[in-house]
């Protein structure tokens, strides 16, 4: 009997150093939290990514909130039975050897509700004509923007650094999103630099509106764009900012645009390549297997380890 017992340990004891079986733990763990409370806001709901080794760990984490969260990590929660794979792209930057493992904190966005939670207030306001209009058609109420930031930065942030682990500083704090979520990424490290020290605006949606409403490319909404980054962008201070699109579908509207805002943070003296980074990627469409396919140069690039 003691000899069957022994043996039977020593079977699951190699069970258990196989890859396929410590592949679950090793992908790190998911944690939801649903009928999340924000004052001003929808009901929101959070998808929390923790590393590798977090429970077996006292060591603290860079956290990186990202908008979309639904489409982020799991395709049974997926809008298009497509998702970015982050969990992947982190494992994946985390192997180069050059990034730390990181939280990440998906925000679910609340559905018909999206784009007045996306839509920055500060553009919104200074919009007039037929853009304001457009704006006004797609948010279907008011824009709120303004409100979702403060509870990124506020509450939420709070309570993320108090439930977990964190290095709660700003220069390993980062946001990051598409589209739209790119557009309030972009919102948040203007408006909260001393919260968000990295932010990627991942295939930025510019025209802030359907492009073939607003003109293929509105010369005032660039100015627009130009003199929100001159205004609010101020000095690098060791922060990073990843800007991108791809050439294909929605992408295809965007290049003018990031020309415009490309020059404007150059002139602010920021360096290209050490401080921001401006990508195009040929064919690349807008859709989130498009981004999960960069997404792990985007983090290899955004949370490199500052030397």
């Amino acid at each position: 009997m003691i000899a069957r017992l022994a043996g039977l340990w020593l079977l699951l004891a190699c069970w258990l150093a196989l890859p396929g079986a410590a592949r679950a733990e090793d992908q790190g763990q998911l944690l939801q939290f649903e009928h999340v409370s924000a004052a001003g806001l929808p009901e929101q709901r959070l998808t929390v990514w923790l590393p590798p080794g977090y429970d077996r760990s006292k060591r603290r984490y860079g956290v990186v909130y990202m908008h979309d969260g639904h489409n982020l990590f799991e395709l049974k929660y997926s809008n298009f039975n497509k998702i970015w794979a982050v969990d992947k792209a982190m494992l994946a930057a985390m192997r180069s050897g050059r990034v730390d493992p990181h939280i990440v904190v998906g925000i679910w966005a609340p559905g018909a509700d999206r784009y007045r939670q996306y839509l920055p207030q500060d553009i919104y306001r200074t919009s007039s004509g037929d853009l304001l209009v457009q704006m006004d058609k797609l948010a279907a109420g008011p824009v709120m923007s303004e409100a979702y930031l403060a509870w990124l930065a506020g509450p939420l942030k709070r309570w993320v650094d108090g439930r977990f682990r964190t290095l709660s500083d700003r220069d390993h704090t980062a946001i990051a999103g598409s589209s739209m979520g790119g557009l309030v990424s972009c919102y948040a490290f203007l408006r909260y630099p001393a919260t968000y020290g990295r932010a990627a605006c991942i295939s930025s949606h510019w025209p802030a509106a359907i492009p073939g409403e607003v003109g293929v490319t509105n010369p005032a909404l660039a100015a627009m764009w130009d003199g929100w980054f001159a205004a609010r962008l101020g000095r690098p201070d060791g922060r990073r900012l990843w800007l991108d699109h791809g050439t294909a579908t929605l992408d295809a509207h965007y290049a003018p645009y990031q020309q415009a805002v490309d020059a404007r943070i150059a002139a602010m003296g920021w360096r290209r390549g050490r401080d921001w980074q401006s990508k195009v990627y040929p064919g690349a469409e807008h859709e989130e297997n498009a981004w999960a396919a960069r997404l792990p140069e985007i983090f290899g690039w955004l949370l490199r380890r500052s030397r």
